[in-house]
């Protein structure tokens, strides 16, 4: 299947707790304490955006974090909440996913709002929509990372 292309399911083949929403994505509930059969992302891609986001951190002196959901109506509001979950969301800079809404947002507290600004903002959201395009949100997490850290990181 190309990408783009639309599979279609028979709700009758799906198991209890499955359903098959408006937009034609399947949603499953689980039951308590019941692990996914399928995570989303392979091990080696975690190490990877695992690894990037440490070395991204160290090379800024920004706690970069990721986060992967819906972000709400307001999507800016929506970071800017999951940001303050993050550990010293003041001395952080948080790149959003919603997937749902194909919106990438990147939002940064209060510490470092001056060098993780819009420009440097822009960059990453440019960096990440290249590779979420083609279909790869690890590679165009990493990239996004990369370059705001590179960007933060000059002088």
């Amino acid at each position: 299947m190309a990408s783009g292309d639309i599979a279609h399911v028979d709700p009758a083949s799906l198991p209890v707790g499955s359903a098959v929403t408006s937009s034609g994505r399947v949603s499953a509930a689980l039951w308590p304490r019941q692990a996914f059969d399928t995570p989303p992302f392979s091990q080696d891609d975690l190490i990877l955006l695992d690894d990037t986001l440490k070395e991204t951190s160290e090379v800024a002196l920004v706690r970069f974090s990721v986060y992967i959901g819906d972000l709400g109506t307001d999507v800016v509001a929506g970071a800017r909440a999951a940001l303050a979950e993050a550990p010293e969301p003041y001395n952080a800079a948080l790149l959003a996913v919603s997937p749902n809404t194909r919106d990438v947002v990147v939002v940064s507290g209060s510490d470092v709002a001056g060098r993780v600004n819009d420009r440097v903002a822009e960059l990453g959201v440019q960096a990440a929509l290249a590779s979420i395009k083609q279909g790869d949100l690890i590679d165009g997490l990493v990239s996004s990372l990369r370059v705001m850290a590179t960007a933060v990181a000059r002088p």
